[in-house]
Parts: structure tokens; C-alpha cells; sequence
């Protein structure tokens, strides 16, 4: 197929740039026609095209596009038929646009948001590279290393504290100031990982155990803490905190040490392709392309059944349908 995949800046590094170059990756792995569309050029877009071979838009069509943010939706909805995926609830660029044709919501939150919104949607989480983002070592029976992904200069400073306090080797990779993109090297260095969101996704999906907690700026900073027993819990809030709705502090983060368990690098890695697996869940969006389209057929078929019976009125309908029937 003419797929198009959008995402309104690919400039920096972060959660719905890394999800959209996933996407745009095991698309071209298929074997489709695939371009991009972005408003702001940069560092992603620049990868999209060097190692992946995908260029930014050209074509007047497309069988299917992939949008990310309300923008591209106002964008490009006369080219194709459009399925917005919609990663969060507050920030306005991933509110629905009426004019998509399907949503895709990335947690039970996002989709209890757009159902409320009159948007229904179908759930498909964060979408990862298995492949890539996979156990390359093992962690240490006690931690003694701690990656943070937090997005925030003040969660940092916390995290930073904490483990000059516990003894554990600290590791930052802060997307504002100096952002990695080969980030599940350093994930792969490190025992545990705090952050929240893609982020830790992408640490399950290397058998890292998780810290949930963050303090970004649209919403308040609250903390999962450790999320082995509570993960099917944290999730249907994007892992963002917001289901324990918890302040995260120094006895919060010591409760989450004590349960650092090196046998949970099994259970995060299984939870992660069961559930995050871009193969997998990309022929979600296939199948639900196709049935969105199949639907609106049958209420097109219905529709001109109904007019078609007020026109002839019911008894001459009647009788037409039954010859039609016989032959």
C-alpha cells in the first residue's frame, strides 16, 4: 500500500518522534510505499531518510495514513483515509480531529477520553522494536545502577540525590539537553530505570525493571513507584503515575529499591511482547482499517435502502425485494 505516516514536528527525540520513525521502520521492513510528513524538520526526520530511505511527502494519495497529532490530521485528511493515534489526554496536539476516519488510543485513560469525546477508538499500546530494544545483559542480583528518563531538570535532581545517597551508579539521559538515540545501549548498562510512559516500555522491552515517576509540566508529579505487582494497573494510564496518583518521595523511593526483584527481567521482557510488539500490532491497524471501511459500506448499503423505501413506499419495496430475492 501508499502509506503516509505523520507527526507534527520530528525535530528532537522523544516519545511520539521514536514511536513514528517504529512505525515508519516496520512499514518499509513489509514492504510498502511508505513517506513521511512533518511541519518541523530535524534530527528524527533526518534519520527517517538515512537509515530507513523514507522521504518526506509527494504524493496527491494514499491508501492509508497514519497521523499523529491534530495537526497532521487538519493537514492531510483529503489524501487518504486517516487513522490519528492519540498517545495522551492533555496536551492539545493529541486531541482527536473530527475529521480522522479512526483512532487508535495508546492507554484505557486515552481511549475513556475520546469515548467521552464521542471518538471511539480501538487500543493499541505503544508500539516497539523488539528486535532493537531486547536484554543484551544481564542485571545484578542487588541494583547497583539506575538510568533516569525523566523529562524534567527537578525529577533528575531527585533521582540524582537518591542514588548518591543508596550508592548506585547514576546515568541521565535528559532529551532536552543532550538526547541519545541509541538508548537501549545505556538501558542495557544500567539495572533499573526511572521514567514514565515510551520510556519505560522501552526498559521492560529490555528486561529492565521500572520506577514509574516523573514531574512534567502538564500534569502533577506523581509516582507508580515499582511496578512489577501493579503493571496492568499502571498501564491503562500510560505508566504515567496517574493511576496511584501518588507524590513520589525519599520513603517512596526506598519502598521501590527493597522491591527490586532480578527474576522480574523476565516478566517485563514477556509483558513487552505480548503487548508492545510493532509486528504484532501494526496488523492491528491493518485489520482495523478494514473493518472501519467494511462499516461504512454496510451504513452506505442501508442508507440507500432506506431511501429507496420512501420513495416506492413500503408495500411496492416489499414486493420488489421478494423478486429480487428469487432471482
Amino acid at each position: 500500500m501508499k502509506i503516509l505516516v505523520s507527526s507534527h514536528c520530528l525535530d528532537i527525540v522523544g516519545g511520539s518522534e521514536t514511536f513514528t520513525f517504529t512505525i515508519i521502520e516496520e512499514l518499509k521492513r513489509l514492504g510498502h510505499d511508505v513517506e513521511y510528513f512533518t511541519f518541523i524538520k530535524g534530527f528524527v526526520s533526518s534519520k527517517i531518510e538515512t537509515d530507513l530511505g523514507v522521504y518526506f511527502m509527494s504524493k496527491s494519495k494514499y491508501d492509508l495514513i497514519l497521523a499523529n497529532h491534530y495537526t497532521t490530521v487538519e493537514k492531510l485528511y483529503r489524501k487518504g483515509f486517516i487513522i490519528q493515534t492519540c498517545h495522551g489526554i492533555y496536551p492539545t496536539l493529541e486531541q482527536p480531529h473530527v475529521m480522522a476516519d479512526a483512532y487508535v488510543s495508546i492507554s484505557q485513560e486515552v481511549q475513556n477520553h475520546l469515548a467521552k469525546l464521542a471518538c471511539p477508538s480501538i487500543l493499541v499500546y505503544n508500539s516497539i522494536n523488539l528486535e532493537r530494544f531486547k536484554p543484551k545483559t544481564q542485571i545484578k542480583p542487588k541494583p547497583k545502577s539506575l538510568l533516569s528518563l525523566c523529562h524534567s531538570q527537578e525529577a533528575n535532581t531527585f533521582i540524582k540525590d537518591m542514588c548518591e545517597e543508596f550508592n548506585l551508579d547514576y546515568y541521565q539521559a535528559y532529551k532536552y539537553e543532550k538526547p541519545v538515540w541509541q538508548i537501549e545501549d545505556i538501558i542495557n548498562k544500567v539495572d533499573i530505570v526511572v521514567g514514565l510512559g515510551r520510556s519505560a516500555y522501552e526498559a521492560m522491552s529490555c528486561g529492565r525493571p521500572v520506577i514509574v515517576f516523573d514531574n512534567r509540566r502538564y500534569f502533577d508529579a506523581y509516582g507508580d513507584g515499582y511496578i512489577r505487582n501493579i503493571l496492568g494497573l499502571s498501564i491503562q494510564n500510560n505508566c504515567s503515575g496517574r493511576y496511584s496518583k501518588k507524590s513520589f518521595d525519599k520513603t517512596r523511593f526506598i519502598d521501590s529499591l527493597n522491591q527490586y526483584n532480578p527474576e522480574d527481567s523476565k516478566y517485563f521482557r514477556s509483558f513487552a511482547e505480548q503487548n508492545f510488539d510493532v509486528q504484532k500490532n501494526i496488523q492491528l491497524y491493518f485489520d482495523y482499517q478494514n473493518t472501519v471501511i467494511k462499516r461504512k459500506r454496510q451504513l452506505k448499503r442501508l442508507k440507500k435502502v432506506v431511501l429507496t423505501k420512501s420513495i416506492l413506499g413500503p408495500k411496492l419495496f416489499k414486493k420488489i425485494a421478494k423478486v429480487l430475492k428469487r432471482n
